[in-house]
């Protein structure tokens, strides 16, 4: 089998697979809801913003048509800032990893992270590490069990960043 190489990042654009699990991995809601305690309302896939750019406020609405659109928008504004910032060129899905991420915790944050800063110095592995740093939400820790069982407030942010390093890493594996 041959090696996956590595592309350049203007070359690479979220996939619909990756589109569809990040869909996935938001949830949907029709109506604004706090996805976990102390954090932000969300509607549709994990809006935090509507289309004019204003807060998402509890009893926001949406149809599913309306949320693929704000979505679909939001992901095309972190592509462009992720292509700002990231020099390195990537696999497929250590670039939809970092699409992902930035859909979450705003691509601000991921242009400052650790992820970004590795890749871009060629550590690709410690870079798909660094997901796992992404486990805080609503003042949490996510990762920390309680009483021998997952964190039920928000174990799922944790899960997910652990998605993410391991589909990352699998990236960087040669076939």
């Amino acid at each position: 089998m041959a090696t996956v190489k590595r592309a350049s990042i203007a070359s690479l654009s979220l996939s619909a697979a990756a589109l569809v699990a990040l869909l996935g991995d938001e949830g949907w809601s029709n109506k604004a809801v706090i996805p976990v305690k102390n954090d932000r309302a969300t509607v549709g896939f994990g809006s935090t913003f509507r289309d004019d750019g204003s807060p998402v406020q509890m009893g926001d609405t949406i149809t599913p048509p309306q949320a693929l659109k704000r979505s679909y928008k939001h992901i095309e504004k972190d592509e462009r800032g992720l292509k700002q910032c990231v020099t390195a060129d990537l696999h497929q899905d250590e670039y939809n990893m970092l699409v992902d991420h930035s859909y979450q915790y705003g691509v601000g944050k991921t242009c400052a992270s650790a992820m970004v800063r590795l890749v871009n110095a060629g550590q690709y592995q410690q870079a798909c590490e660094a997901h796992t740093r992404y486990r805080f939400a609503g003042g949490y820790d996510c990762s920390t069990l309680i009483n021998g069982r997952p964190n039920q407030r928000c174990y799922g942010v944790y899960e997910r960043s652990l998605k993410r390093r391991d589909k990352c890493l699998a990236a960087g594996e040669t076939p």
